[in-house]
C-alpha cells in the first residue's frame, strides 16, 4: 500500500468474433441464427488443470499487508487444484528480488507479485514475463505494463473522493462546516492521491471547508500524537477524514483523552476493529472507506484462470482483463454486518 497504482478502471482485449457469427446476427431473427455465445470456458469453483502459484509480496508489518497474506492463504486452500509457493516478504528489495527469482527458477505456472517497491522490482517482474511465467500485480504497479500479464489493485482517489462525498452529504445542511484531515505519509503518491479525492470531493458542497491538515505515518503512535495536535490547534470542526484505520486507533484514543465527541469521523482501509466500532456507534467513527485486503484473494483467482487458460466469470472477453481497480465503498452503520468479515486486524 505504498505506491499509487497508475490506472484505474477495467482494460478489456478485444473478444474474437467470427463475420460470419456477426452476420447471422444481423441478417435473422430466427434464434437458430443467433451468434454463438463465447464459449471460452471461463473459471469456476470445479477443479481444473492443476496450476502452481507463486505469491510474493512485502513483509507483513502492517495489519492490512497481513491481511494480504492471510487472503491469498486461504483463497488458494479453497482449490484442490491450486497449489501456493508463498516466499517470507521482506521489505529489503534485493531480498524481496531473490525471492521472486527463487520462484522463477522453481518453475511456477503463474506469479502473484505485491512489490515493496513497484518501481524497484520492475526488472523482476520483466524477467518473470520473459520466462514464460505471467505476472498478476497486485497493489503497488510496475513501471512498465511489460512486466505484468494483469494489475489488480486499490483506488486511493476512490478513497478520498468518496471519503469526500460522506463527510459533505452528511453536512449538507450547516452552514460554515469545518473538516479536518489526518492524512498518512506525505512523500507517498498514494497519500497525496487520497488527499486530491477529498478535496475535489468537498468542491462539490460550498458550505464545507478544510481547516487543517496533519500527515501522520499509517502507525498507531503517530494516530495518536498527530491528533492531538490536530485538537489542540483546532476547538471546533465538525468533521474528521482519517487516511488509515491503524492510526486511527491512536487517534482515537488522543480524541477520547481530549473528551471531545462534538465532530463525525470516517476511517479508510477497513480493519475490523472500525467496523466494530462503527457497529457499536457510541463515538465519533461513523463510517470507514475500504481500500480491501480481498484484492489478493481475487489475484489468486486471476491467477488459477491464467494457469488453466480461462476467462472471468460474467464477462464476453476470452482472457482475464489487462487491469482491475477495486471499489472503495464506504461501510457506515447500514451495511458494516455485510462487510464484517472482510475486516482485518
Amino acid at each position: 500500500m505504498t505506491q499509487l497504482p497508475t490506472r484505474r478502471g477495467l482494460l478489456f482485449g478485444a473478444a474474437a468474433v467470427s463475420a460470419g457469427a456477426v452476420l447471422a446476427g444481423c441478417t435473422s431473427n430466427d434464434s437458430d441464427d443467433e451468434p454463438a455465445a463465447n464459449d471460452q470456458p471461463a473459471a469456476d469453483d470445479k477443479p481444473g488443470k492443476a496450476v502452481t502459484i507463486g505469491f510474493a509480496g512485502p513483509q507483513a508489518d502492517h495489519g492490512w499487508l497481513n491481511a494480504i497474506n492471510d487472503n491469498a492463504k486461504s483463497r488458494a486452500k479453497k482449490y484442490s487444484d491450486v497449489t501456493l509457493e508463498i516466499t517470507e516478504g521482506s521489505n529489503d528489495t534485493a531480498q524481496q528480488i531473490g525471492q521472486i527469482e527463487t520462484l522463477i527458477n522453481k518453475k511456477v505456472d503463474v506469479l502473484v507479485i505485491l512489490p515493496a517497491d513497484g518501481k524497484a522490482l520492475t526488472q523482476v517482474g520483466l524477467k518473470a514475463m520473459r520466462a514464460g511465467i505471467p505476472v498478476i500485480n497486485l497493489d503497488r504497479i510496475f513501471n512498465s505494463p511489460q512486466a505484468y500479464r494483469c494489475w489488480i489493485g486499490g483506488d486511493n482517489y476512490g478513497m478520498g473522493l468518496n471519503a469526500g462525498h460522506y463527510i459533505g452529504e452528511k453536512l449538507k445542511g450547516k452552514s460554515d462546516a469545518r473538516v479536518i484531515e489526518l492524512a498518512g505519509l506525505d512523500n507517498l503518491e498514494l497519500t497525496q492521491q487520497r488527499t486530491k479525492g477529498f478535496d475535489d470531493a468537498l468542491k462539490n458542497y460550498p458550505n464545507v471547508k478544510k481547516v487543517a491538515r496533519q500527515a501522520a505515518e499509517f502507525t498507531v503512535e503517530s494516530g495518536q500524537a498527530k491528533m492531538a495536535q490536530l485538537l489542540q490547534a483546532q476547538s471546533k470542526f465538525d468533521a474528521l477524514w482519517n487516511h488509515d484505520d491503524d492510526q486511527g486507533v491512536g487517534a482515537l484514543r488522543a480524541i477520547e483523552q481530549a473528551g471531545r465527541d462534538d465532530f463525525l469521523m470516517v476511517g479508510g482501509a477497513g480493519a475490523l476493529s472500525a467496523f466494530q466500532a462503527i457497529k457499536k456507534d457510541d463515538g465519533v467513527l461513523k463510517a470507514t472507506v475500504l481500500y480491501p485486503p480481498t484484492m489478493a484473494a481475487s489475484a489468486i483467482d486471476l491467477a488459477r484462470a491464467l494457469g488453466q487458460s480461462k476467462g472471468v466469470g460474467g464477462l464476453a472477453e476470452f482472457e482475464i482483463p489487462a487491469s482491475i481497480t477495486l471499489y472503495s465503498a464506504v461501510v457506515d452503520k447500514t451495511n458494516v454486518d455485510q462487510y464484517m468479515s472482510t475486516g482485518f486486524k
